[in-house]
């Protein structure tokens, strides 16, 4: 219908594309998995201050929030005390899970400031036939601007509440040689806030009120490219208090705080070989360190004897991959490859007055990996695909990946999708302990698997609005989780029996060629012990979103609304964290120059009180989020 569309209509017109889901790029009603994209201008236009405010935006996807680190659930399964590492992130194809717990840092310990995001690739279910571990729920793809876009200097500045304020300075330009160049700082502060804990309303823990909620962060990122080859380096610092006094720690000493320095150093080189042969070579080098203060009193009678307590990771790793993408047969294309890691230091430590635990530990693990796209007919796509994992801490892993899309009619496609995933258990998991004072460490773990099956059905409504209906289920078996072990009451991982979930999401979004944009979304999930039936904690069944970018005046100021409804979900005492609605509004203005930007947002607008559930860790069962909160950021481009 593109030769009966209007100039405008057709220029409004989005062929989306994806490169994360099969790892070279294609149209996403070709790739075979359910994909959201978010883009830099949602960011901008909604508000969003971190990358997890953004994935909270996404269908099947919600936050949690400890006061410490934003985690990240997907399709009713985010467990207390698990650190992400079930989702694989990603910057410009470069792992940033680290190699100690595996975790990706979704809050401000992200290692890329969110105003250098191009856009945000979103594939869910399991991706192991092509990334390997932990790409269990989801990969997550964050690719950044380059040069070109900036072409120029810009500097930012915001102000908000809590006495919190971030300032950026970043330059941008492609040269006359063919040199793209990024380079950005960034560095943030927040008071925070005093909290109220209802857990520690005593006169001697100061009647439940705490400080301990401030924040800091320094970030640098530079991106290059030249010809074939470009290289990508980020480093971030940050620290945070923590006031929720986990793991019995003395409530309401400031001292208790964690401080997360990442950096990521990514080299690729990709190059087109021939017309029908593609080549490509990517080096990742990570260095993660950890370091955690938590005040104890160890008094047994009325004499208080405070000592601080140290936690400490390190974690250094080297991660490389060659790839071929080919088109050996007109209807075929290949993809071949394989990945080496090698785990420089995992290192975890803990300590005070005498020394609890201090294990140094070193591994590698490698992958091969293919996968065959075959045009069967001309509405017909198979995509069959199987990688094979080794590691040195348990063995082998085969993963497959099974895929159907058929184009009903040239606006529907329907998916038909099938995928293996592992985990495989990490050093944390395996080794670390405290002493015995509050965990101890297992006697042995198994990698846990998942195995998934989805329906998806896309269907443009018009040329601007299309729609998407995904139903799905998937089984957990020996998955790993923390509990507390009966005989001595000490946190530990094992291996669970399975977990089984079944849900579908239905989803619109939108897009006109007056500036009006608009994505809503809803999930269901049912998610259960499989052994005993019991609803999983964490997993709320329900979730709704709504997202409106309306201009106020035409190409200058817009406003984005978000509305989200999390439905109530079970917390580890049996109780529930009740279901609640947000709502955020975001104005921005862009001056008709294009280079000077003003934004306000409010955030929680109606100052609804709602909390999250707790994790072991904590005397809280449910922890309460901030209520009403503001942001004024001013954005300048020279």
């Amino acid at each position: 219908d593109l030769f009966e569309m209007s100039l405008e209509d057709l220029m409004s017109v989005e062929i989306g594309t994806v490169y994360s889901a099969s790892k070279y790029h294609q149209k996403l009603s070709e790739a075979p998995s359910s994909v959201t994209i978010i883009t830099a201008d949602e960011i901008r236009k909604y508000g969003y201050r971190t990358l997890a405010e953004v994935l909270r935006s996404v269908p099947g996807f919600y936050v949690n929030y400890d006061r410490n680190y934003e985690y990240v659930g997907v399709r009713g399964f985010r467990r207390p005390g698990d650190y992400d590492t079930r989702v694989l992130l990603m910057v410009d194809g470069h792992r940033t899970n680290e190699n100690t717990g595996d975790s990706p840092l979704f809050g401000p310990q992200f290692v890329l400031d969110v105003d250098l995001i191009d856009r945000v690739e979103i594939v869910r279910g399991p991706g192991s036939s092509l990334y390997g571990s932990n790409a269990l729920l989801a990969v997550i793809n964050v690719i950044t601007k380059d040069g070109k876009t900036l072409n120029g200097l810009e500097l930012s500045g915001e102000v908000a509440s809590f006495d919190t304020w971030k300032s950026r300075i970043t330059y941008g330009n492609r040269f006359d040689n063919g040199l793209d160049l990024l380079v950005s700082a960034t560095k943030g502060d927040s008071e925070g806030q005093e909290l109220y804990f209802r857990e520690f309303d005593d006169p001697a823990t100061a009647n439940g009120l705490v400080q301990n909620d401030d924040s800091g962060l320094n970030n640098l990122f530079l991106r290059a490219s030249l010809g074939d080859v470009s290289l990508i380096v980020a480093h971030n610092a940050a620290e945070k208090g923590i006031p929720t006094a986990p793991w019995d720690a003395v409530f309401g000493d400031g001292r208790t705080r964690v401080h997360d320095d990442t950096t990521l150093i990514g080299l690729t080189y990709e190059r087109e070989i021939s017309e029908t042969l593609a080549f490509s070579a990517r080096t990742t080098y990570g260095h993660y360190d950890y370091d955690g203060r938590y005040v104890y009193d160890y008094s047994e009678d009325e004499t208080p004897y405070v000592v601080v307590n140290k936690d400490r990771w390190r974690g250094r790793w080297w991660d490389s991959e060659l790839q071929f993408t080919a088109r050996p047969f007109e209807k075929h294309i290949l993809t071949a490859g394989g990945e080496f890691r090698y785990n420089a230091r995992q290192d975890q430590a803990n300590w005070d007055e005498a020394i609890y635990f201090d294990d140094s530990r070193h591994s590698k693990n490698w992958g091969l990996y293919v996968q065959d796209e075959y045009r069967v007919l001309d509405n017909v796509t198979l995509v069959a695909g199987v990688r094979y994992d080794r590691y040195d801490t348990f063995g082998g892993s085969t993963n497959p990946r099974l895929a159907m899309l058929y184009d009903l009619c040239d606006k529907t496609t329907l998916k038909l999708l099938y995928g293996r995933a592992f985990r495989a258990p990490n050093a944390y998991e395996l080794y670390y302990h405290d002493g015995g004072y509050s965990q101890k460490a297992p006697q042995s773990l198994d990698p846990e698997t998942i195995e998934t099956y989805e329906m998806v059905l896309e269907r443009a409504l018009a040329p601007n609005l299309s729609a998407t209906l995904s139903g799905f289920y998937y089984v957990m078996d020996d998955l790993i989780d923390q509990q507390n072990d009966p005989d001595d009451g000490l946190l530990v991982f094992t291996n669970r029996d399975k977990v089984e979930a079944t849900g579908t999401e239905v989803a619109l979004h939108g897009r006109w060629t007056n500036g009006w944009r608009a994505r809503t979304s809803y999930s269901y999930v049912h998610a259960e012990d499989a052994e005993t039936g019991a609803i999983l904690v964490n997993s709320p069944r329900h979730l709704a979103k709504l997202n409106l970018i309306a201009p106020v005046l035409k190409d200058t100021l817009f406003a984005g609304l978000e509305i989200q409804y999390n439905g109530r979900s079970k917390t580890l005492s049996g109780n529930h964290a009740d279901e609640f609605v947000l709502t955020n509004l975001a104005l921005t203005y862009r001056s008709p120059s294009k280079r000077l930007e003003i934004a306000a947002g409010l955030y929680n607008l109606f100052d609804v009180k709602y909390g999250y559930p707790g994790f072991g860790e904590h005397v809280q069962d449910t922890i309460e989020q901030d209520g009403r909160t503001f942001r004024i950021k001013l954005t300048y481009r020279f």
